[in-house]
């Protein structure tokens, strides 16, 4: 059963990146390209009609988290309290940007909430990154100090960042070298997938330059990643023994490259879903090899006096997940009806569509 539920969060995370990354991205997208009042009004909606129905996922992530694994959730969210006060912040920011664009005509009020909505996707995506750079990374479970635990095995508080801003301190932050380098590869592969969703999904007058901008950010995302695999081995040597010993893990950097590589063929791609698919890939890739490098670990521990975090020693009881797989069936039939249906009410091109103004 912790398998089952491990999967099946990891599988909710994911498809909330896919579907509120291109919100991230459009937010990305709008701050630094968007010029004309039109332009910015349709991408706006392009984000503004689906941002509430996408963060559902998250939700849904954080009430499965809470029932499947409860000790993880204690620890990450004791641990991870500033950050994730700054992402909640940040995500009421977006969204009243967003809200409150269209509710007056004048300039300076659109421009106050159009840096909202683009500077609280920009560090949203940033965070979100620095975020899984710290689970990649581990952190030191129970506060040892000098070889003393401080606290509780699972326990743990991170400041935003150490003096030394190294992952490889005994006591490292939050944000350092190595996070900001994860966070760095999440807002370019969020740009690449919002410009891609702002091409297929309106008419903007920068959609012709935006495939050229997507070229140029598929080559430093290709330069970050082989970047970052070289420092992932010098912070965590271990990092990529679980493809080593299990081959068939390999199946996940594959979609990660295809949709790498793919991505460089942009200016060929006639069919614009064909490059949405491509820069979902890139993320679906990148969570997916992520978790296997961990598995079945969930959070490392940079000590050597308390185990990882794992599925099954942070697992909720037996009894438990067999009861809540059954109300699990049925919230994820509820969560893909409403989806579906979501989506086909706003199939097709936005330009047109009504965002209360």
């Amino acid at each position: 059963m912790e398998l089952f539920w491990y999967i099946a969060i990891g599988l909710v995370l994911t498809v909330f990146f896919i579907l509120d990354g291109y919100d991230f991205g459009a937010g990305i997208i709008h701050l630094f390209f968007a010029k004309k009042e039109k332009d910015k009004e349709v991408i706006t909606k392009s984000a503004g009609l689906f941002w509430d129905s996408n963060e559902v996922w998250l939700v849904a992530a954080g009430g499965m988290l809470f029932m499947a694994f409860p000790t993880f959730y204690a620890s990450v969210f004791s641990g991870f309290y500033l950050p994730l006060i700054i992402v909640l912040w940040l995500i009421v920011f977006r969204a009243i940007g967003l809200e409150f664009r269209g509710q007056f005509k004048y300039q300076m009020w659109k421009d106050i909430w159009d840096k909202s909505f683009g500077v609280s996707s920009l560090l949203l995506a940033l965070f979100f990154g620095i975020a899984l750079g710290n689970i990649v990374r581990g952190v030191n479970l129970g506060g040892v100090d000098n070889g003393v635990s401080v606290h509780e095995g699972h326990y743990f508080f991170l400041p935003l960042w150490d003096s030394s801003f190294s992952p490889l301190a005994e006591h490292p932050g939050v944000i350092d070298w190595f996070t900001i380098i994860i966070g760095l590869i999440s807002v370019v592969t969020l740009a690449i997938h919002g410009a891609n969703w702002v091409i297929l999904k309106t008419n903007s007058s920068i959609n012709g330059k935006l495939k050229g901008v997507i070229f140029k950010l598929n080559i430093a995302l290709t330069v970050l990643t082989i970047f970052s695999l070289i420092v992932w081995q010098k912070v965590n040597p271990n990092s990529l023994d679980n493809f080593s010993h299990k081959p068939y893990l390999l199946v996940f950097p594959l979609i990660y490259l295809t949709g790498v590589i793919g991505l460089f063929f942009i200016n060929k791609i006639k069919n614009n879903r064909h490059a949405f698919i491509l820069s979902t890939l890139i993320i679906v890739g990148g969570i997916t090899s992520s978790l296997a490098s961990l598995f079945p670990v969930i959070l490392p521990s940079v000590n050597d006096m308390h185990e990882h975090l794992t599925i099954y020693n942070t697992a909720a009881s037996e009894y438990g997940l067999s009861v809540a797989l059954i109300w699990g069936i049925i919230g994820f039939i509820l969560i893909f009806v409403y989806f579906i249906i979501q989506k086909r009410l706003m199939s097709g091109k936005i330009d047109h569509m009504d965002y209360g103004h």
